[in-house]
C-alpha cells in the first residue's frame, strides 16, 4: 500500500502547526500529528518541518505524508488447541467457542493464530499476511468446528482452489427458532454489508457477493425450535446466521441476527423461554469438513461431536419437548 500524501492550505495564520493540522485533518490526533512531525513526514514548499510549535503564517501550505500501516507481527502464545489431524502440509483443529480466529481491532492477542504459532513455529503459510499464517477460512468468534490450517503455501494454494471450486465441503448445524417450513431447500441471495449498521453483514440487491446454503431440517422441537443442518456451497461472512435469518429462523442465542419474539414462544413453558433465551452464544457448529490433500490428492473428510452446551441444551429439548 502506497503512502497517501494530504495537501493542506491554510488560510489563517497564528496557530501551532500542531494545532493547526489537527484542525485541517480531522481524521488524525493531535498526537498523530507531533508524530508525523517528529519522523519528518510533513513538508512546506519541498522543506520538512518538524517544529510542532511554530506558528503558521497566512497563506501557508503544508503536504503531509501518511505512511502505510505495518501490521504488527503477532505472538506465538501457549493455547491450548484441539487438534484433531496433522500433517506436514496441513492440520485440522476443532476450534472452541469464544476463540477469535485471527488479530484484529480490539483482539491484539490470544487469538488462534496465536496459538497456530506456538504449535507449528514458523512452518505455517504465509499467504494470508503476517496476521492470517496459514489460514484458508475462518469460524466467526462464538462459532465452533472444524477449521483446516495451511503449513506451506502450495498446501494455501491448494485448499484455497478447492474453496473457490467448492470441492472443500463444510457442513454445519445450526439451532435456530421455529423453523424452514420445507424440509429441506437452498437459500440463495447475494450478502454485504448492511446499509444501515456497517458492522452487520444483510442480504442486499446490489453490491454483494453471490451466497448459497443448503439446508435440511433434522428435528422439529414442537413449533418452536429446529435443529437445521446446512451446507454451505460459498463461504461469505455470517452466511449461515444471515441466511437463516432472511427466512424467519435466526439462530438460537445470535445477539446480532435476531431474537425470539414473545408470539414464537407462545405456549412454551417459561423456564424452557428462559434455557433457550440465556444462551450465550449462536448456536452454530461446522460439523464436518472435507478436501482433497493437497500433496496426495486423496479426500479426507472429518467430523467432530457437537460440544457441551450445545448437546446439553438438545438433550435437555429432547426430554421436555420430543
Amino acid at each position: 500500500m502506497d503512502a497517501l500524501i494530504h495537501k493542506v492550505h491554510l488560510a489563517l495564520g497564528g496557530k501551532r502547526l500542531d494545532r493547526a493540522l489537527t484542525d485541517a485533518l480531522p481524521q488524525f490526533s493531535r498526537a498523530r500529528i507531533q508524530a508525523l512531525l517528529a519522523q519528518g513526514m510533513v513538508r512546506s514548499e519541498g522543506v520538512v518541518v518538524q517544529d510542532a510549535s511554530r506558528k503558521v503564517q497566512e497563506g501557508e501550505a503544508f503536504e503531509v505524508c501518511e505512511p502505510p500501516a505495518v501490521e504488527a507481527l503477532p505472538e506465538a502464545q501457549a493455547i491450548p488447541l484441539e487438534v484433531v489431524y496433522e500433517d506436514d502440509d496441513l492440520l485440522v483443529i476443532n476450534k472452541p467457542a469464544g476463540l477469535v480466529v485471527h488479530p484484529a481491532a480490539g483482539n491484539a492477542d490470544g487469538t488462534l493464530v496465536n496459538a497456530l504459532l506456538a504449535h507449528c513455529g514458523d512452518s505455517l503459510s504465509g499467504i494470508g499476511g503476517v496476521k492470517r499464517p496459514g489460514i484458508v477460512h475462518r469460524l466467526d468468534k462464538d462459532t465452533t468446528g472444524l477449521m483446516v490450517v495451511a503449513k506451506n503455501d502450495a498446501a494455501h494454494h491448494g485448499l484455497s482452489a478447492q474453496l473457490s471450486d467448492r470441492s472443500l465441503t463444510r457442513v454445519y448445524v445450526a439451532l435456530v427458532w421455529k423453523g424452514p417450513s420445507q424440509a429441506k431447500g437452498r437459500i440463495e441471495g447475494a450478502i454485504g454489508r448492511n446499509p444501515h449498521d456497517r458492522k452487520k453483514m444483510a442480504l442486499v440487491s446490489r453490491g454483494g457477493k453471490e451466497a448459497v446454503t443448503d439446508y435440511a431440517v433434522l428435528a422439529h422441537y414442537g413449533a418452536w425450535v429446529s435443529l437445521v443442518e446446512c451446507r454451505l456451497k460459498t463461504g461469505r461472512t455470517h452466511q449461515i446466521r444471515v441466511h437463516m435469518a432472511s427466512m424467519g429462523c435466526p439462530l438460537v442465542g445470535d445477539q446480532t441476527y435476531g431474537h425470539a419474539r414473545k408470539t414464537w414462544t407462545r405456549g412454551l413453558a417459561p423456564d424452557v423461554v428462559e434455557m433457550l433465551s440465556a444462551f450465550p452464544r449462536q448456536a452454530l457448529h461446522a460439523r464436518e469438513i472435507s478436501f482433497l490433500h493437497p500433496r496426495s490428492g486423496e479426500r479426507m473428510r472429518f467430523e467432530s461431536f457437537l460440544p457441551d452446551d450445545m448437546q446439553t441444551l438438545l438433550d435437555a429439548l429432547n426430554r421436555i419437548l420430543k
